[in-house]
């Protein structure tokens, strides 16, 4: 199962995994030629759809973002914004691990992999305060849940994107910054490139294969090295 399959990031993850003979069931907010469209954050919903898939072995997260929000001070920020990225990125991320866990755990095999955000070990480039805060959060259950899931053979790991141009939102950001903003970006990049929805499909190829089911609660930066810990 992966989710936000629509574009960019998450459609390139179900490609991939399908070359390497999954078989995948993608799902988003959208309705798209290969996917279904379901709303994540309603629970029963997701509850209902997992339970008729049956057999769930990877479950990838990557379902979110800005829905389409810029930077609020947050003294002029209203409850209606707040949560709706909350919803759209932790609401559903649980809602779906909840839901994958009930079959994973009877399996006693899994593998779990949230798509956090640079944002979520640092601070937006956009300011959203709400998508750093729904990202961080992200990291944190990540590392629960593979501290509960790990003695039921389920490895929950979590990828966290630098600057990838993957969508017409990541591309209208790109271009808003002007040359001198995107020359001040990439000078902050280790590798000076921007990614791409492979480099972070690759990342979750590696924590889904069975060679990796010793990994477990780890955090990925992939962003060219803008993140060094």
């Amino acid at each position: 199962m992966v989710t936000g399959t629509a574009q960019g990031i998450g459609r390139e993850i179900a490609k991939r995994l399908e070359e390497r003979g999954a078989r995948v069931h993608r799902v988003d907010k959208y309705p798209t030629e290969t996917g279904v469209a379901l709303d994540l954050s309603d629970s029963a919903a997701v509850d209902a759809f997992f339970a008729a898939i049956g057999r769930i072995d990877i479950l990838v997260n990557d379902a979110g973002g800005l829905v389409g929000q810029t930077h609020i001070p947050i003294d002029e920020l209203q409850d209606d914004a707040w949560n709706a990225v909350i919803s759209a990125n932790l609401t559903t991320t649980m809602n779906c691990t909840r839901a994958a866990t009930r079959v994973m755990k009877a399996q006693r095999y899994g593998r779990i992999v949230m798509i956090s955000s640079g944002a979520g070990r640092s601070v937006s480039l956009t300011g959203v305060q709400a998508y750093t805060t729904a990202k961080a959060a992200q990291i944190g259950f990540t590392r629960q849940m593979a501290h509960e899931l790990g003695p039921f053979g389920i490895t929950v790991n979590c990828i966290a994107p630098g600057f990838v141009l993957s969508n017409p939102t990541t591309q209208a950001q790109w271009e808003s910054y002007g040359l001198d903003g995107q020359r001040a970006l990439l000078e902050r990049i280790a590798t000076r490139t921007i990614g791409t929805p492979g480099d972070i499909a690759r990342g979750v190829e590696f924590f889904v294969a069975d060679d990796a089911g010793w990994v477990s609660g780890q955090i990925l930066s992939i962003d060219g090295g803008h993140s060094l810990f």
